[in-house]
């Protein structure tokens, strides 16, 4: 029997400083004329928590694993990008993804009124549903600061079925 798998991604990123301004990222879209964040790829931790909740519910690591600073060329990248590759590898590694669900922490950018868009282009990027809700942190911690962003994900996903002869863990011999 093939049970779903959940996983719990996290993603923080610092606004970028002021004196190097960048764009803002955020859950595949841009966000004009909002302050950008800091990091190696562009920063959007929504993408990025989605992608990591992937990879531990398929039990194959994290962001850092297959696309940390190591690994220049994913200098830049866009986080749809990521979550793109984070679901192909993924299914290639034999599972299929149910669903994932994100929630986004901080004051700023407003985001209901381009939630639909978001969710519209986090699932094309995965492939499979993606809903995004968002709250702030009723000005507690570095959300609620303004220094930066938080983001939470769960996903599902279900592990392909496996004949008998190309299980590893029969105990046949």
């Amino acid at each position: 029997m093939n049970l779903p798998r959940t996983g719990i991604g996290i993603d923080i990123h610092a606004f970028a400083p002021e004196a190097d301004p960048a764009p803002l990222w955020l859950a595949g879209l841009l966000w004009e004329g909002e302050r950008g964040l800091s990091g190696h790829s562009d920063g959007d931790a929504v993408a990025h928590a989605a992608a990591d909740a992937l990879f531990s519910a398929a039990g194959m690591g994290d962001l850092g694993t297959h696309f940390g600073t190591d690994r220049p060329e994913y200098a830049g990248a866009s986080g749809g990008r990521l979550l793109g590759e984070a679901a192909r590898i993924v299914r290639e590694a034999g599972f299929e993804i149910g669903n994932i669900a994100v929630q986004f922490i901080g004051n700023r950018p407003k985001f209901s009124p381009r939630r639909q868009e978001a969710e519209a282009v986090l699932s094309e990027a995965a492939g499979a549903p993606v809903s995004v809700s968002a709250t702030t942190s009723d000005g507690l911690g570095f959300p609620g600061r303004n220094e930066g962003i938080t983001a939470m994900a769960t996903a599902l996903v279900v592990q392909r079925k496996q004949s008998k002869s190309t299980r590893r863990d029969t105990l046949e011999p």
